[in-house]
């Protein structure tokens, strides 16, 4: 009886423990190439929203650092590069304003946009070029404010 059932099972076992065919391992591909055909363009649109989100968000940091350094100082940093060292001997500089003393850079890793007088009555101007690194543009290629809603 003993070895009846240890047939059985290992008879079990060889039926359950085949081999995939070719044909199941290409549909099994193919399912999962239409399914990321489908789901990856949203996920990598959502990824690109998510860079303008943050690059804004990143402005808006960078918005308030340059306001304190404002309040310290009486006058706007020059350059980014002033937020994280002394423009001079300044006893007025409680710097460094960015947190890891390091002036960021945009999703993209393109530099931040920085000028003073700003435009539009603004006393500067802070911006990213978005992803094109250019001037204008729409979508994922315009043009990022800090005071943009």
């Amino acid at each position: 009886m003993h070895s009846l059932r240890s047939t059985a099972y290992r008879r079990a076992l060889r039926v359950t423990s085949r081999p995939f065919t070719l044909i199941e391992m290409m549909v099994v591909l193919l399912i999962i190439g239409m399914v990321l055909g489908l789901v990856g363009p949203a996920i990598m649109a959502n990824f690109q929203k998510a860079k303008v989100k943050n690059t804004s968000n990143q402005l808006k940091l960078l918005r308030g650092c340059i306001d304190n350094y404002y309040l310290d100082m009486q006058s706007y940093p020059k350059s980014l590069n002033d937020l994280v060292q002394n423009p001079g001997s300044d006893k007025h500089w409680k710097g460094p304003y960015i947190q890891d003393g390091v002036v960021p850079k945009d999703a993209w890793d393109h530099d931040f946009n920085y000028s003073i007088p700003g435009t539009d009555g603004h006393d500067y101007d802070l911006y990213s070029y978005g992803q094109d690194d250019a001037p204008g543009g729409e979508g994922l290629n315009a043009d990022i404010y800090p005071w943009d809603k």
